[in-house]
């Protein structure tokens, strides 16, 4: 069964700097793709970042240059770096995988889902 838990939200300024995790377990194949995803209130949830299971990046338009996906070699720890964040940035982040392929960062293209982690940003 696979399970996946955020952490790292905070409250930071604006212009600051965070980095979420998610570690994951039961991933039990090499190719899971693994993303992020925010939801803030009365907003759809919205696709940050993906990684494919041969490490290929892709980001939402929003993010680019600012945050960077990254997964550790075991694929047991989905990492976030978040830079140069706004106001805009806040939300619930999520955790998402699925066995690849998947339609990168459409929400109903993956399985498992963590609880989220809240991130606030103070302008």
């Amino acid at each position: 069964q696979v399970h996946l838990v955020e952490s790292g939200g905070d409250s930071v300024q604006a212009g600051g700097s965070l980095r979420l995790s998610c570690a994951a377990s039961g991933l039990t194949y090499s190719t899971y793709c693994m993303a992020w995803f925010r939801q803030a209130p009365d907003k759809k949830r919205e696709g940050v970042a993906h990684i494919d299971s041969d490490g290929t990046t892709s980001y939402g338009d929003s993010v680019k240059g600012r945050f960077a996906i990254s997964a550790s070699d075991a694929r047991d720890t989905l990492y976030l770096q978040m830079n140069n964040l706004k106001a805009e940035d806040t939300a619930m982040y999520y955790c998402a995988a699925d066995i690849c392929p998947v339609a990168i960062l459409t929400p109903s293209s993956y399985g498992y889902w963590g609880q989220g982690t809240q991130v606030t940003v103070s302008s």
